[in-house]
């Protein structure tokens, strides 16, 4: 398994505008290309104004193939508009990174 760590960096006090821009836009094309995510997360504490989502994928062909797919997608080019329009994102860094064989994630 490959895992798709994502992490958002976004401008103070927009953490929730951007799950909302996410949500109505993004998800369910996301969804429908690339599964259920395994944790889409909001930070509470620390580096606050912090998003992270994790995806699974059977490797990093299956991510590719995937992806490639879905921004084929109109519906995922909207979200990406959409997105870019808004302006909350700061940063974004993207780790793709397996799990330890003692600790596997289940799906």
């Amino acid at each position: 398994m490959l895992v798709d760590l994502r992490t958002y960096r976004v401008k103070p006090g927009f953490a929730q505008a951007q799950m909302d821009v996410y949500e109505k836009y993004g998800l369910a094309t996301q969804i429908k290309y690339c599964g259920e995510p395994i944790a889409y997360l909001s930070a509470e504490s620390g580096d606050l104004n912090t998003l992270v989502h994790l995806w699974a994928f059977k490797d990093a062909g299956d991510r590719a193939e995937r992806r490639a797919a879905m921004t084929k997608e109109p519906a995922w080019h909207e979200y990406v508009r959409q997105n870019a329009e808004s302006g909350y994102i700061v940063d974004q860094r993207t780790s793709l990174m397996v799990p330890a064989k003692f600790a596997p994630i289940k799906r």
